[in-house]
């Protein structure tokens, strides 16, 4: 049932982003709504569509903005192809089956409704006296809207997404302190996950609000990247340096899989998930964990992901690596002399430089 729902979403997605503003399509159902007259378009055309639909004109002809206004001047339905380059029919009466559940009131709506259900395929209503566009996507029913009001409300997502990025920014620098002076914390390792997984999620919201303004999110757009440029590959990279050892351990991506599914109430708690990551319960909060080194090295310039593993295969633990040698970085395989020197002076620089962070 989970996987259903994640395809819906994935399909809304994908039809909001071909409707968005700056898209022909919604040039063409703007220009309807202008127009005062309504729409039903079919996004896809199959033997099923063929089935319900009774009447009208076969056309085939490019899809064009001013083609579909035009053609909504008439009665009936409007099928185009998938990928909205050409319209295959006009004023076609959709019959879809009657027996399909639909809550909608309206002709048109519960028309629409009922052909996204039955055919599988996006179905967009315009509607006359409601002036509203609304896609439906398999259940699911969307109105669209103006995109200043989603503009506010995206601008609103923004700040709160800097604030709490800013809190990020703080806890993970606490924790590479920590780190170093071997000092940690299972709530310390899940203060900076819960912060991680905070900012993921408003960034995905943001990420919806900048898919569903099509041109007009471009700078919106921007200042996302801007914001979360690192932060995936950091939630890894906690992940991978707390996972807990043994036969029965998770991947680092059901462990990932776990953080994501914790409620918004959950995820506040420090207990939930550090149960999440394997780290224990509420109990075990100020029990002391060892990194592995994954977080610091991959602050180390130009050192390749392969031997970042092997170095901490090698070294196993955070504090051997700060404290190997020269030699002792070369006998790991792949690190010359050249690379153990940039490890080990990397490692020194970023030690100097979080403890005086976190002091001074």
């Amino acid at each position: 049932m989970g996987t259903d729902r994640s395809d819906e979403t994935l399909r809304l997605r994908a039809t909001l982003a071909s409707i968005a503003p700056g898209t022909a399509m919604r040039d063409g159902l703007e220009r309807i709504l202008r127009g005062r007259t309504g729409a039903l378009i079919v996004m896809g055309h199959d033997k099923t569509v063929e089935g319900i639909a009774t009447g009208g004109f076969t056309l085939d002809v490019p899809f064009t903005a001013t083609g579909l206004r035009e053609l909504a001047k008439m009665d009936g339905g409007i099928i185009v192809d998938k990928d909205l380059t050409r319209i295959i029919r006009a004023a076609v009466h959709l019959m879809p089956d009657h027996t399909i559940y639909s809550e909608e009131t309206g002709t048109r709506h519960r028309t629409a409704d009922r052909v996204a259900r039955q055919t599988g395929f996006p179905v967009i209503s315009v509607s006359q006296s409601m002036q509203i566009i609304a896609a439906y996507v398999g259940e699911t029913r969307h109105v669209l809207e103006d995109s200043g009001q989603i503009l506010s409300r995206a601008n609103q997502a923004l700040a709160t997404l800097e604030r709490y990025k800013m809190r990020l920014d703080e806890v993970a620098s606490t924790l590479s302190a920590l780190e170093i002076e071997d000092l940690v914390t299972v709530r310390d390792v899940a203060v900076v996950a819960q912060r991680l997984e905070m900012v993921t999620r408003i960034a995905r919201e943001i990420e919806d609000y900048v898919l569903e303004l099509g041109t007009d999110g471009r700078l919106l757009s921007l200042q996302l990247e801007e914001l979360i440029t690192g932060v995936d590959a950091e939630r890894e990279l906690v992940i991978r340096d707390y996972l807990p050892a043994g036969r029965r351990s998770k991947s680092p991506e059901e462990l990932l899989a776990r953080l994501e599914a914790l409620s918004a109430t959950e995820l506040v708690d420090p207990a939930a998930a550090a149960k999440a990551l394997g780290l224990g319960t509420g109990e075990h909060l100020d029990g002391a964990v060892a990194p592995r080194g994954y977080r610091l090295l991959a602050k180390v310039p130009r050192l390749p992901t392969s031997v970042v593993d092997r170095l901490v295969e090698h070294f196993g633990t955070l504090q051997k690596l700060l404290s190997a040698g020269i030699d002792d970085l070369q006998a790991v395989e792949g690190v010359g002399e050249l690379r153990a020197r940039s490890v080990r002076e990397g490692l020194s620089r970023l030690a100097e430089s979080t403890i005086l962070e976190r002091y001074v």
